[in-house]
C-alpha cells in the first residue's frame, strides 16, 4: 500500500510539471470552439428525421447544432465520446402524476402523486406531462408548487372536473365538468398547458367526453382518455365513433379491460382500427394495473402497436410491474418490436401526439434535449402489471441525459476527468456545458472558517511527502486540516482508529454468513 501510494504521488507531480494549468485540455483547440458539448461516435435514433446510424450530435446555446457523421473533437469546448451507445431525443412521458406536496391523502392532487425529478432524468427522461392530476380550479396551485420549481419539463393535462383528480367522488361530480372553464385555463397557459383528460369515470353518462371535447377545441390542443369503469350503455367504439377527434389520445390502450381486445379472438377489439384510420393515437399508460402480457403480445401479433409509451407514474405504480420509462421500452423489445421504433414511441410520437414539436428529435435548432443509452447483455425478467413475465437477455440503461443543452444525469462520470489530472479548458467552461459540479472552478462545498479563503482552483498534491494528507484511518492526517480545529481532528482520528479496528471482525461475519462452516 505504501508503494503504490507514493507511486500514485510521484504521478500526480509529474502530471503537474508536465503539464500546463488545463492539462487536459486538446492540443489543438481552437482559440473560439464553435460548439460547446459534442457526442461523438453513438448511434443516433432520431424518427421525426428517419436518422438510425452512427453519427456525431453537436450542440449549442442549449440548441442541437448540427448531426453529422464526423465532426472534429477541437470543434467543441467539450466532447465526450459515447462509441457503442445509441443517442436518443430526450424521452417525453405523456401520462405521469407529480402534483405533489398539497398533502391531500389518496389523492392524485396530493399524496399519490410524486415530484418528477427523483424520476426522470436517470432514466433519459426531459419532459413529463401531468395527465389531469389538476382541473382549471386547482391549475394554479399546481404550477407553483411543482412546475415552476422542477428541474424536469412539466407540462400539464386540465382535468375535467375543475378541483381534479381527488379522492371521496370529486371525479365523479358531472356538476363540476365545464369545457368552457376549462378552456378558457387553458388558454392562459399555451404551451404549458398541452391537453384535456378525462379518466376514471363510473357512471354511464358521456358528459365527461362532450365536455372534454368543449375545451379541446377551445385551446386546440388534445384530449386524452382513461375510459373509467366498463359501461354497456358507452361501448368503447362509440367513443371512438362519436366523440373523440383526430389527435386525440385513448390511453391505458392494453389494459383490456374495456373492449381493446376482442374476447373471442384475442385480437383487436371493436372500433380501434377505425379509430387508428381517423387519426386517434393510441398511448400504453402502463401504471399499477393497465398493461397485460395477455394484451400486449395478441394485439401486437395483430399488427395493432402503440403510438406513444408512457409510464402512468405515480405513487401506486412506481414500484409495481412499471418500473420507468426505460423498463417499458425493454418489454416491447423483450417481445420483438425493434429499437428504433420503441425509440420513436417515447421520444418524437408522444411530442407531436401533444403538439410540441419542438420536443423529441435531433433537428437542428430543435431544442438539445438527449438521453444516452447503453445496452446490457444478461438474463432479465419483465413484469406486466399481474406479475406475469417475459425474460430478455437485455436492457437500456441510461448513461448520460442532457437538458437545454447541459448535462443533468451522468451515470458512470462520463463527463468527467481522471481524478489525478487537472482541470481541462473544458472545466472553465462548464457552465456552457453541464449543470453538475466540475473539478476545481466554483466555490467550495466547504464553509470556510472566519478569515479563511474559499478552494476555487485545483490544487495538486506538491507538498512534501510528510505534509500529504494520508489515505490511513486513524492518523492525524486522515482528515484536511485546513478546515478542522485541533479537536475537530482529534475527534475524528479517533473515529476512524475505532471504525478501522472494527472493520476485519465486521468482513470475517460477513463472509461467514455468507459460506457457514459445516458443523459435524
Amino acid at each position: 500500500m505504501k508503494s503504490r501510494f507514493m507511486t500514485l504521488c510521484a504521478a500526480y507531480a509529474f502530471a503537474v510539471l508536465s503539464t500546463t494549468p488545463y492539462a487536459g485540455a486538446q492540443a489543438t483547440a481552437v482559440a473560439s470552439p464553435e460548439y460547446d458539448l459534442l457526442l461523438k461516435g453513438g448511434h443516433v435514433i432520431d424518427a421525426k428525421n428517419n436518422v438510425d446510424g452512427l453519427m456525431d450530435v453537436a450542440i449549442r446555446n442549449g440548441k442541437i447544432a448540427k448531426v453529422a457523421r464526423t465532426i472534429p473533437a477541437p470543434r467543441a469546448i467539450k466532447t465526450v465520446n459515447v462509441t457503442g451507445m445509441y443517442v436518443v431525443p430526450g424521452l417525453v412521458d405523456i401520462h405521469t402524476h407529480v402534483y405533489a406536496g398539497t398533502g391531500e391523502k389518496n389523492s392524485y392532487a396530493g399524496d399519490l402523486s410524486v415530484y418528477p425529478d427523483g424520476f426522470t432524468f436517470r432514466t433519459g427522461v426531459t419532459t413529463v406531462v401531468d395527465a389531469g392530476s389538476s382541473g382549471w380550479r386547482s391549475f394554479p396551485d399546481f404550477k407553483s408548487r411543482v412546475i415552476d420549481i422542477s428541474k424536469t419539463r412539466v407540462l400539464a393535462m386540465l382535468n375535467i372536473v375543475g378541483a381534479g383528480m381527488r379522492p371521496n367522488g370529486i371525479e365523479q361530480n358531472t356538476a363540476d365538468m365545464d369545457g368552457k372553464k376549462t378552456g378558457e385555463m387553458a388558454l392562459k397557459y399555451p404551451g404549458v398547458i398541452v391537453g384535456i383528460k378525462s379518466a376514471h369515470f363510473a357512471g354511464p353518462e358521456w358528459k365527461p367526453y362532450e365536455q372534454a371535447e368543449i375545451a379541446g377545441k377551445m385551446a386546440n390542443i388534445p384530449v386524452m382518455i382513461d375510459f373509467g369503469a366498463r359501461r354497456i350503455e358507452r361501448p368503447i367504439y362509440k367513443l371512438f365513433e362519436d366523440y373523440l377527434r383526430p389527435g386525440d389520445i385513448y390511453t391505458h390502450a392494453f389494459s383490456g379491460e374495456r373492449g381493446e381486445q376482442d374476447n373471442v379472438t384475442g385480437g383487436v377489439g371493436r372500433g380501434l382500427r377505425e379509430a387508428r384510420a381517423k387519426g386517434i393515437y393510441f398511448d400504453v399508460g402502463h401504471g399499477q394495473a393497465s398493461f397485460a402480457w395477455s394484451v400486449v403480445i395478441p394485439l401486437l401479433m395483430d399488427g395493432f402497436p402503440p403510438d406513444s409509451i408512457s409510464t402512468d407514474l405515480h405513487v401506486d405504480s412506481m414500484n409495481a410491474g412499471m418500473k420507468d420509462m426505460l423498463n417499458i421500452g425493454d418489454k416491447f423489445l423483450a417481445i420483438g418490436w425493434p429499437m428504433k421504433d420503441v425509440i420513436a414511441a417515447m421520444t418524437w410520437h408522444p411530442a407531436h401526439e401533444v403538439k410540441q414539436d419542438q420536443l423529441g428529435n435531433l433537428s437542428e435548432g430543435a431544442i438539445a434535449d438527449v438521453a444516452v443509452i447503453s445496452m446490457a447483455h444478461g438474463r432479465f425478467g419483465f413484469g406486466d402489471s399481474y406479475n406475469s413475465r417475459v425474460e430478455s437477455d437485455q436492457k437500456m440503461v441510461c448513461e448520460l441525459t442532457i437538458k437545454d443543452g447541459k448535462f443533468v444525469y451522468d451515470l458512470n462520470a462520463m463527463s468527467g476527468n481522471p481524478w489525478n489530472q487537472p482541470p481541462t479548458l473544458a472545466d472553465k467552461d462548464a457552465k456552457r456545458w453541464t449543470t453538475l459540479k466540475t473539478q476545481g472552478f466554483g466555490e467550495s462545498h466547504w464553509k470556510p472558517r472566519p478569515g479563511q479563503p474559499l478552494q476555487h482552483d485545483w490544487r495538486p498534491y506538491t507538498l512534501p511527502a510528510n505534509l500529504l494528507q494520508t489515505m490511513q484511518p486513524g492518523t492525524e492526517k486522515s482528515v484536511d486540516p485546513q478546515w478542522m480545529s485541533p479537536e475537530e481532528r482529534a475527534k475524528s482520528a479517533a473515529i476512524d482508529k475505532k471504525n478501522a479496528a472494527k472493520a476485519p471482525a465486521r468482513t470475517k461475519a460477513l463472509a461467514d454468513s455468507a459460506h457457514p462452516t459445516a458443523k459435524p
